[in-house]
């Protein structure tokens, strides 16, 4: 085993970070027992990480709680997500205002991933605005959903370093994101590891913390 799965396995050999990850994948497995407030909050999350800083997104989270993201109008989230220093407060908060329309989303994500976690990836996509591809495995990812890759900039920096991908510097359209899906999940299986799995430890490798 060479490259980043030698990495990777290396890397779980250390107690504290294997400790670390298997709590988290263990409250990434019992997400699907939680309420839809929660499935909404966690869908919040993944909107306001996108183009920020996860540990950022999660204090906003926090902050706001299950029942003000759900129900403050658009100007008072903008000002709580704005004190953070986020950037796109005012879209963000535009982007949780409009996703509460959709009531049914624990319901709707669990349906469809049954069937195929492509399938609710591409709905997460179609009808969340402010979800793109890599939004939406991320939250699939966070809500027991296994099967999807998240390809942000860590994971494709370190399969550039690995030698497993080219270095490319050109706007990751869904063609390249599925092949470069397909890359690190083959890199995963190399590993004997979920694809859950295998991206925490590739997020610990390259940024120093098991985030979610």
């Amino acid at each position: 085993m060479r490259g980043l799965p030698a990495a990777v396995t290396e890397l779980r050999t250390d107690e504290d970070t294997r400790k670390q990850v298997e709590e988290r994948l263990e409250s990434f497995r019992t997400f699907k027992e939680k309420e839809e407030d929660e499935w909404f909050s966690e869908l919040c999350f993944c909107l306001l990480a996108a183009n920020a800083k996860g540990a950022t997104a999660a204090k906003i989270q926090e902050e706001l709680g299950k029942e003000k993201l759900l129900t403050l109008d658009k100007e008072e989230l903008s000002q709580t997500i704005r004190g953070y220093g986020h950037r796109f407060h005012n879209t963000k908060a535009s982007y949780i205002a409009g996703a509460r329309k959709h009531e049914d989303l624990k319901e709707t994500i669990t349906g469809l991933a049954k069937e195929d976690s492509k399938k609710a990836r591409d709905w997460l996509a179609k009808n969340i605005k402010g979800i793109g591809m890599k939004e939406a495995s991320h939250y699939l990812r966070n809500t027991g959903h296994d099967g999807v890759a998240i390809i942000d900039r860590h994971v494709k920096a370190l399969m550039e370093e690995h030698g497993h991908i080219r270095s490319n510097s050109k706007a990751l359209t869904p063609t390249r994101y599925l092949a470069l899906e397909k890359t690190f999940t083959e890199l995963a299986r190399k590993a004997g590891m979920t694809v859950a799995e295998f991206d925490l430890y590739c997020w610990r490798l390259k940024a120093g913390t098991v985030l979610k």
